[in-house]
């Protein structure tokens, strides 16, 4: 068997490529709704943020967000992807990609 390729993404954020595996996509649904998706399956357009929490409250400063999906996007929302990227990364960071499907 020879190597798998490994799927990349970019991040929104710093515009780097990044292993899909070490990114949150983001997606806004047909309703217009933004949510963080986890499973990485949720139907709408979708972008990918990079585990850097940094990013993150740059991010809510310069409302990315809000260009990218052209909406208005909460402070609140920009808070809990804080919350779930910092957790994401502290997972990463103790258990490798343990923590992850194959």
């Amino acid at each position: 068997m020879g190597t798998r390729k490994i799927p990349m993404r970019k991040d929104i954020l710093t515009e780097k490529m990044f292993p899909k595996r070490e990114m949150v996509r983001i997606v806004r649904d047909k309703e217009g709704n933004i949510s963080i998706d986890p499973t990485g399956k949720k139907s709408g357009r979708g972008a990918y943020v990079g585990l850097d929490p940094d990013a993150i409250k740059e991010a809510k400063s310069k409302k990315v967000l809000e260009k990218v999906f052209s909406k208005k996007v909460s402070p609140d929302f920009y808070d809990e992807l804080f919350d779930f990227v910092d957790h994401q990364k502290a997972r990463m960071d103790l258990f490798g990609d343990l923590g992850k499907k194959h």
